[in-house]
């Protein structure tokens, strides 16, 4: 138990000390943020130990260090006067009253009976004043943007709007404008089905293919239209092209095996050497299980029937009208249904045999059922690509 208590000690030390390390490097490198929170979680337990004092005293070394620091760089940024700086100075005075706010909830701090002073400011008016500066500086640019009717503008004061109506919820109206910039800011995609396999596919793969409620896919900056609406100039193009639908033969495959198994059957007399009824020790007839050999020939029987539909998802921009990327998709479904059937004695056939025994011979599907199965990978795909793909967003 001693050495178990000093190995524990001693492991406290050693992290003890790697824990300092690290504060002391971050520090001397100039990350004052990482060495105030490694600080901070170390005095959360126990603020008031002898061993927790080293932590206090580089927390106020931190602190008082990036403190100097930021204030003089919000200094020299409103010195220089640049309304694009506004932004830079309000999340800087932003976050000296969160890092501030973060040390008071571990106060007081005291290094051998004496309480640490830290210097605290009230930063309340200078933010309000740069989140309005700044809010009134980013709508003009916003604004401005969205006037340019251009997407990827539009888009940019989304982002613009967006910052504004986290730091001044609602601010001049601004969530009218964002509603305004995403509008604007959006790409149209109209989609189609062409086939072009000479071979007609089912009406409901159609349908399902150009359900794109069910594909849950709209992007934030691109809307898919199935049905296209004569009131919107359409962007893009998606077009999945049916190229070749292939159908196998139906396939009835057979395998024969040959089960053997000893298996009792019954019981018998057990005989002596005389040729006599064998008897125990009270003068009973000796009864032993009757061993039979017994055998079958099982034969196990697939069914198989496949499909293949090669497709080529093509993407052309409207305006230029030109083709702007494609995709081949190899989608496919495979129709099995396996039974057996035997010959002989049924004891000898394991449980495998005896489930397939309980199968049986199935009408194959279509060809237009086939089709049809193969849409569900078919759709997968189409998914996965619209999914990853994105039209200059």
């Amino acid at each position: 138990m001693k050495r178990i208590l000093l190995l524990s000690v001693l492991v406290s030390v050693l992290v003890s000390c790697s824990a300092k390390k690290q504060i002391e490097s971050a520090i001397s490198h100039g990350n004052y943020d990482q060495a105030i929170s490694e600080a901070l979680r170390k005095l959360e337990n126990n603020k008031d130990k002898k061993r927790k004092q080293a932590y206090v005293v580089m927390l106020k070394d931190a602190y008082d260090k990036v403190l100097d620091e930021d204030l003089a760089r919000i200094a020299q940024l409103k010195k220089d006067g640049n309304p694009e700086l506004y932004k830079t100075i309000y999340e800087s005075y932003a976050d000296l009253e969160a890092r501030q706010n973060t040390i008071k909830r571990v106060m007081p701090l005291r290094i051998n009976g004496k309480t640490i002073t830290f210097t605290f400011r009230d930063y309340s008016d200078a933010i309000v004043d740069y989140r309005y500066k700044t809010s009134d500086f980013l709508m003009d640019k916003g604004l401005d943007l969205l006037d340019t009717e251009d997407k990827f503008n539009a888009r940019e004061a989304y982002r613009l709007f967006d910052y504004v109506d986290n730091i001044n919820p609602n601010f001049e109206n601004v969530r009218a404008l964002m509603q305004e910039a995403h509008v604007t800011g959006m790409d149209y995609v109209r989609v189609s089905v062409q086939n072009e396999t000479h071979q007609i596919i089912p009406q409901r793969l159609e349908a399902e293919l150009l359900d794109f409620n069910t594909y849950g896919l709209n992007q934030f900056w691109t809307t898919y239209h199935a049905n296209a609406d004569a009131s919107i100039d359409y962007d893009y193009a998606m077009q999945l092209q049916l190229k070749r639908i292939n159908i196998s033969p139906e396939r009835i495959n057979e395998r024969q095996l040959l089960r053997e198994k000893q298996i009792v059957d019954g019981w018998e007399y057990l005989l002596d050497d005389a040729g006599n009824v064998a008897k125990d020790s009270l003068g009973n007839d000796i009864k032993v299980d009757k061993i039979v050999t017994v055998r079958a020939r099982f034969f196990e029987v697939l069914q198989t029937k496949s499909a293949q539909v090669i497709a080529d998802v093509v993407y052309t921009d409207l305006k230029q009208n030109q083709v702007v990327d494609n995709f081949t998709i190899d989608s496919g479904f495979t129709f099995e249904n396996v039974f057996g059937r035997f010959r002989g004695d049924r004891r000898a056939l394991n449980r495998d045999d005896r489930n397939l025994l309980r199968q049986q011979q199935v009408v194959f599907p279509t060809d237009a059922q086939m089709v049809y199965d193969s849409g569900e990978d078919l759709k997968l795909k189409l998914k996965n690509i619209i999914k990853s793909y994105r039209l200059n967003s």
